[in-house]
């Protein structure tokens, strides 16, 4: 036993599952030691163990090159060799020798592909990104199998030493893109990353803007659509969420489902779509300036039931929507958190219990309740999760606005939200494109959809470096 391999085991010996031995104690005298939880036993006690001991060599170069493996290296000094049982390494120690060959017998213990739970579409693929880098970077190979993509790779986490793999299309991609994503995540100085969705946090443009500037998504197909156009996307081991750059806000509108159905649809729905966000965020906010400021510009047929719906309420309206939004806040939480059987209930029964007691009790009028109930529900047409908290949460500023002023401050309100967006970028695009910049020709796919033979060229968004070329065919598209 070498030197170098009595450190290792030193090193590592205090872990209960460090597993040093002896193979045998004929000449020569190998040894191993590895993790038995991170080793693979079937491949450990089939290949690697009976390749060792009939390997013959008087050199550690003859003895490697015997070794019938592809995933091998020989270390010769402690701080490389210390840190390969942590990846999975099997170390063998040569008699004799102050090196030592690391065989790789990582275990990829990991769940099966399944259809996405977040971004759920009835038609379409239904595979979904899994917790493993290497099964996602598969997915995507298997839809673009161009030598293009190109996949690189980095670690960050001073103690994790997470994977992270960052796709791009050579030829399509930016260069300036691609040099700003590899910037920001050789700065991420950080201990431990668990999840994309912290690494996100901390190489955004502005870490104190409400609003998402990367695009998460565990769909294997809207990342290729992202890549395909002139995006990066990182991946990241352990997490099954990816995301990608940059963003603009028109991005967040779009379900990728509306690619899989007739563009007349597609676009119904996306338009659909962006007045429910709208709806979702001024209804409550209007309700109150009317009632509170603006009584007169109500029509003359719907006082009346407004009138015998807040008599004998004790709370003035700004009061009221605040105190109805936070119970929908509270029944979404309640339901996010518990077991998803007994989530479904409480969000169905519970509002309905809820809301018909506070109407009896005269807590809130009915009215209030049914736009309240509606504006909710428009929330939920957002089809990015983090985008859908955004929109939740920026309904609370202007419904205080509206108390104060009413509609100037709806008003004033929405300026200071305009002014942010206007400033706001994604890996230095601007968020706001292609309304501002104003890009007409990307309106075809941000606002609505074309048929798939009118798309001229690739989005602006992401400066790609060459854009396609409109193809020209005999026979019209199959969605015209």
């Amino acid at each position: 036993m070498g030197k170098l391999y009595k450190q290792l085991v030193e090193i590592h010996s205090k872990s209960a599952d460090f597993v040093h031995v002896a193979l045998s104690n004929q000449e020569p005298h190998y040894s191993v030691c590895y993790y038995e939880t991170m080793v693979n036993s079937q491949v450990l006690v089939q290949d690697i163990l009976p390749s060792i001991l009939q390997s013959k060599g008087a050199s550690i170069d003859e003895i490697y090159a015997g070794l019938p493996f592809g995933d091998k290296q020989i270390a010769t000094d402690i701080d490389t060799l210390s840190k390969l049982p942590m990846v999975g390494c099997v170390v063998l120690s040569i008699p004799s020798k102050e090196a030592c060959i690391a065989i790789q017998a990582m275990r990829t213990d990991s769940r099966s592909i399944e259809a996405p739970e977040v971004e759920f579409s009835v038609i379409g693929p239904k595979d979904a990104l899994v917790e493993s880098l290497d099964t996602n970077i598969l997915l995507v190979r298997r839809r673009l199998p161009v030598p293009q993509l190109r996949v690189t790779e980095i670690e960050i986490g001073t103690l994790s030493k997470t994977r992270c793999a960052v796709l791009h299309l050579e030829g399509i991609a930016n260069p300036s893109n691609l040099q700003r994503m590899m910037k920001r995540l050789s700065s991420v100085d950080i201990d431990v990353i668990t999840d994309s969705t912290s690494l996100i946090q901390m190489i955004v443009d502005n870490k104190y803007s409400l609003f998402p500037q990367f695009i998460e998504t565990e769909r294997p197909d809207r990342l290729v659509h992202v890549l395909c156009f002139g995006g990066i996307a990182v991946l990241v081991d352990g997490s099954s969420q990816s995301f990608t750059g940059p963003a603009t806000i028109g991005q967040f509108l779009v379900a990728y489902e509306d690619y899989y159905l007739p563009w007349h649809l597609g676009s119904f729905f996306r338009i659909l779509r962006i007045l429910a966000i709208l709806f979702s965020i001024f209804a409550t906010p209007v309700y109150i300036a009317m009632l509170t400021y603006h009584y007169h510009i109500i029509p003359t047929l719907l006082m009346g039931p407004i009138i015998s719906s807040r008599i004998n309420l004790p709370f003035p309206p700004y009061m009221e929507v605040i105190l109805m939004e936070l119970t929908i806040e509270l029944l979404r939480e309640a339901g996010a958190r518990l077991p998803s059987k007994i989530g479904q209930t409480i969000g169905i029964v519970g509002g309905i219990v809820i809301g018909t007691a506070a109407v009896l009790a005269a807590l809130t009028s009915n009215i209030l309740l049914t736009i309240v109930a509606l504006s909710a529900l428009a929330s939920f047409t957002v089809p990015i999760f983090h985008f859908s908290n955004t929109i939740r949460v920026i309904r609370y500023p202007f419904i205080l606005a509206a108390q104060m002023l009413g509609f100037v401050g709806v008003v004033v309100c929405a300026s200071f939200f305009l002014a942010h967006l206007l400033r706001l970028k994604s890996l230095g695009t601007p968020y706001l494109q292609p309304f501002y910049p104003i890009r007409f020709a990307d309106w075809e796919d941000a606002v609505y959809r074309v048929p798939s033979s009118y798309y001229s060229k690739r989005p602006g968004a992401f400066r790609p470096l060459r854009k396609s070329k409109k193809a020209k065919s005999a026979l019209p598209d199959i969605d015209e």
